[in-house]
């Protein structure tokens, strides 16, 4: 008991970002930082009303200290730029938590998420390969070649769990396995639906890609943005809407692919180089004329819906069938009960 709380604990203190001293601050020093120390290492547990004030300072039930069922994920492929070590972990600790709950509510309902993965016999070393790998993915998950829409609820369909986390502007996301067997992808519900969708599928290709081992960060990095923008608008497709090779592309003609495809005009021109469609020139221009307005604002919008509801149908349901009681499904939706009790209404 003392070791579970005391992991419990930290995991929420590093979630919330709070040092020991800055959370006895927080509970108005009910509390001494030796007292938490001691929680920490699992020297001893606190008392009923001290439980109460942690809870509320680091924002958890009270039962959260003490849920069993934990996980640890693996091969965290982390698309971090100046976040510092404290952000980091605290972003990972809050992932954690949320993966935690969600494969506790489909254990509830017995539901086993097998993730098969259709290109991992495919080797990839060059842009050669990955128009392969994606041609052969979209083929397998019966995609065709159109605009992908909900990007997100496609991939939890997959048995991937997609988790959007409040998070600072300089995280893009994540990617990792959950106890090595359960594909996650992490996105910043921030950002905008173009910005979302390449995100997700570039943490796809970290997951799946079986990029060459002695390739350095910086080169996967730049295979698995390819990736993303090939998933976006396959070979075949580019084609059809640029015609090839161009000796100049009006910005109206981007925009429109934008609002088509859900793709931002810079990953656009960025394939088209990478085709050959326009010269080395033509992109350096485009590059500089776009980093003063590298969000795109006013280049028009991807008028589509990047969500799932997979979680909330799921834990409707375990409810409905009474499998787990309300004051349970509150707890795995980190809601309080009153509030769930308003969302929930049984036919």
């Amino acid at each position: 008991m003392k070791e579970l709380f005391a992991k419990r604990l930290k995991s929420a203190r590093v979630r919330a970002s709070l040092s020991q001293d800055e959370l006895v601050d927080k509970m108005n020093n009910v509390v001494s930082k030796n007292a938490i120390s001691k929680y920490e290492k699992g020297n001893m547990l606190p008392d009923s009303q001290v439980l109460i004030e942690l809870a509320k300072a680091l924002g958890v039930k009270t039962d959260y200290f003490f849920r069993e069922f934990n996980i640890s994920i693996e091969k965290i492929e982390f698309r971090k730029k100046k976040l510092g070590i404290k952000k980091v972990n605290a972003i990972k600790e809050k992932v954690i938590d949320i993966v935690e709950r969600y494969l506790e509510l489909e254990q509830f309902l017995n539901i086993t998420s097998t993730f098969k993965n259709p290109i991992e016999n495919i080797k990839i070393n060059d842009k050669q390969d990955i128009e392969k790998a994606v041609n052969h993915l979209l083929a397998q998950w019966q995609l065709g070649y159109n605009a992908l829409p909900n990007i997100i609820d496609l991939l939890e369909d997959k048995h991937i769990k997609v988790i959007e986390i409040d998070a600072p502007q300089e995280f893009d996301g994540f990617s990792g396995w959950a106890d090595g067997t359960f594909p996650v992808i992490v996105l910043n519900q921030n950002y905008g639906l173009e910005r979302k969708r390449f995100t997700a599928l570039h943490e796809l290709g970290h997951l799946i890609m079986q990029i060459n081992p002695d390739y350095e960060h910086k080169e996967v990095e730049k295979l698995c943005h390819q990736f993303a923008g090939a998933m976006l608008m396959p070979e075949k497709t580019f084609s059809k809407e640029l015609g090839g090779k161009r000796s100049s592309i009006s910005l109206n003609e981007l925009i429109a692919i934008k609002e088509e495809y859900g793709i931002s005009i810079q990953a656009i021109m960025a394939r088209a180089k990478d085709f050959g469609f326009i010269t080395e020139f033509q992109f350096r221009k485009f590059r500089i004329y776009i980093s003063k307005n590298r969000s795109e604002k006013g280049l028009g919008n991807y008028i589509g819906r990047e969500s799932s509801h997979r979680f909330k149908q799921l834990l409707f349901r375990a409810t409905s069938e009474e499998i787990i009681s309300m004051s349970k499904a509150a707890n795995l939706s980190n809601q309080k009960l009153a509030t769930f009790r308003k969302e929930f209404i049984a036919i």
